[in-house]
C-alpha cells in the first residue's frame, strides 16, 4: 500500500471541514447555495469532479468518492470575509446569478452566513469598495486580525480542519520583487508595510500560519511566490492556483489540443469578453485587467508546439480582450475568432460565441479544490499541488518545472494522482478502494 510523503497513514475524513472564502461574491454565494440544494437533494453536482468524476478499477469504473476518502458535503461549514455587509443570501440576490425562486430554497441556510470584515486595500482593487473592512492599514494587524478571525470560526463552528478558496476580485498585476523571494523576506515586508505585498498575500499567509490548505482562484500573485511555497512546506499545508479555468479558457485548453493532434495550424487567435458584475467592474481598471491578461494569454503556448513545429505555430497572434458591460450581468458573453489553415497552407476560420454563466462553471470548481485540497493535505502532502492544475487558467507549479494547459494531459495527471493516493492506508480505517493502476 502506498503511504503518505511523511510515512503515516492518511488521516480519515472525520468532524467538521471549514471552507473560509476570501470575496462572498457571485462565485462563493452560487457555490454555498448549490451544496445546499445538493445537500438537500433537489439538485446534481453538475461539473464537479469529486461528485460525478470516475477513476478505473479493478471490476470496472469506480466514482472519485468511493476510491478516496473524501470528507462527506454535509461536514462542510462556510464562512469567509467580503468588504459588503450583507448575508450570503443578500449577495447572492445581488449577483444574480441564481433564480429567486431557487435561492429562496436555500434561504435559510445563507443568511446564516455573514461576512467577516474584509482586508481591503484599493490600491490593488481600484473600482470598488465597501464599509466591511477592517480598520487601520497596518500588515502586520491585518494578519493578526485574519487569523484571529479563523480560530474563531473554527472554534465557534466546531471544525478539526479547514481550506480556503479565494473568490475575491482581481487585483492589479504585481510583478515578483524580493519581497516575494523568501519567507524572511515577506515577514520583514509585512512588518514594514511593504507596498507589493497584496491582501491576497495577506489572506494567503494568515490561512498557511493558521494550517488552512489554500486555493487561488484569481490570477493574483497570492501563493504563486518562493515565500508562501516556503511557508506552505514548513507547516506542511498544500496550496494550489491559480485563476479558475472557466468560460473562455476552458474552450481554448479543450481545442488547442485538438488542433496540436491534427497538426493543423493556427496563425491567430483572438479573444474578447463582455461582461457585467463585479469581476468586471473590477476588470475595467488597467490595473487588475493587466493580471486576468498574464493569466489568459499563458495558454495556448504551451500547447500550440512552436518549438517541434515552428512552420505550425510560430506566427502566432493571441490577443484578449475584456470589456464591462453592465446589462450582461454574470452572464459573460465570449467571441473567439480563430484562424487555422491546412493542407498546402489554405486558410480556414473557426467563430465561437460562448453565452456563459461564468459563476456556474466556477462554483464546482469551488467544491472540488476544497475536498482535493482537504484530502492532500490528510494525505502529508504540502507546497505546490501541481496536480490540481486542471482547475486553472494559469497552474502554480513547483520551482523549476514548466507548467501544463492542455486540459486532457491535466486530466490525466490528476487521474494518477488520485490513484495513489487511493491505494494509501487510511488511518484507524478501512483502505480506500483499490484502483488499477
Amino acid at each position: 500500500m502506498m503511504r503518505s510523503v511523511n510515512g503515516e497513514a492518511m488521516a480519515p475524513a472525520e468532524g467538521k471541514m471549514a471552507v473560509l472564502i476570501p470575496g462572498m461574491g457571485a462565485v462563493a454565494t452560487t457555490f454555498i447555495a448549490g451544496v445546499e440544494a445538493i445537500r438537500g437533494g433537489w439538485a446534481d453536482a453538475v461539473g464537479s469532479v469529486t461528485q460525478m468524476g470516475r477513476l478505473p478499477g479493478e471490476n470496472g469504473e469506480v466514482a472519485v468518492g468511493e476510491a478516496v476518502p473524501l470528507a462527506e458535503l454535509d461536514d462542510l461549514v462556510f464562512g469567509g470575509w467580503d468588504i459588503y455587509e450583507g448575508t450570503a443570501y443578500d449577495a447572492a440576490l445581488e449577483a444574480s446569478v441564481l433564480s429567486a425562486k431557487d435561492l429562496e430554497k436555500v434561504r435559510p441556510a445563507l443568511e446564516k452566513i455573514k461576512p467577516m470584515k474584509a482586508v481591503f486595500d484599493r490600491d490593488f482593487v481600484r473600482n470598488i469598495d465597501g464599509p466591511n473592512v477592517k480598520e487601520g492599514t497596518n500588515k502586520r494587524a491585518h494578519v493578526d486580525a485574519l487569523r484571529a478571525d479563523i480560530r474563531q470560526f473554527m472554534a465557534d463552528n466546531d471544525c478539526d480542519r479547514g481550506v480556503a478558496v479565494w473568490c475575491g476580485s482581481t487585483e492589479k498585476f504585481v510583478a515578483t520583487s524580493e519581497v516575494h523571494q523568501s519567507l524572511e523576506a515577506l515577514e520583514q515586508g509585512i512588518d514594514a508595510d511593504h507596498p507589493d505585498i497584496s491582501p491576497s498575500i495577506l489572506y494567503a499567509y494568515a490561512c498557511l500560519r493558521e494550517g488552512i490548505a489554500y486555493a487561488n482562484g484569481a490570477p493574483n500573485l497570492t501563493t504563486d511566490c518562493r515565500a508562501l511555497t516556503e511557508l506552505a512546506e514548513r507547516e506542511g499545508v498544500p496550496v494550489a492556483g491559480k485563476d479558475f479555468k472557466t468560460g473562455q479558457t476552458l474552450l481554448k485548453t479543450i481545442l488547442a489540443p485538438g488542433f496540436s493532434s491534427r497538426y493543423l495550424g493556427v496563425s491567430g487567435w483572438y479573444s474578447t469578453n463582455i461582461l457585467g458584475n463585479r469581476d468586471g467592474a473590477v476588470l475595467d481598471d488597467p490595473g487588475s485587467f493587466k493580471t486576468k491578461e498574464e493569466s489568459k494569454l499563458s495558454v495556448l503556448h504551451s500547447i500550440l508546439d512552436e518549438e517541434n513545429h515552428p512552420e505550425l505555430y510560430d506566427d502566432l497572434t493571441h490577443k484578449v480582450r475584456i470589456d464591462y458591460y453592465p446589462p450582461r450581468g454574470d452572464n459573460k458573453e465570449g467571441w473567439d475568432n480563430i484562424d487555422i489553415f491546412g493542407w498546402m497552407g489554405y486558410p480556414m476560420q473557426i467563430k465561437i460565441n460562448f453565452l456563459c454563466r461564468d459563476s456556474i462553471l466556477a462554483a464546482p470548481l469551488v467544491l472540488d479544490l476544497a475536498l482535493l485540497l482537504d484530502l492532500s493535505h490528510r494525505a502529508g502532502s504540502s507546497g505546490v499541488q501541481d496536480w490540481l492544475s486542471f482547475f486553472f487558467k494559469s497552474p502554480q507549479i513547483r520551482h523549476g518545472e514548466f507548467p501544463v494547459h492542455d486540459l486532457f494531459e491535466q486530466q490525466r495527471h490528476m487521474h494518477q494522482t488520485l490513484l495513489a493516493l487511493s491505494k494509501m492506508d487510511v488511518e484507524g480505517g478501512k483502505a480506500a478502494t483499490a484502483v488499477a493502476s
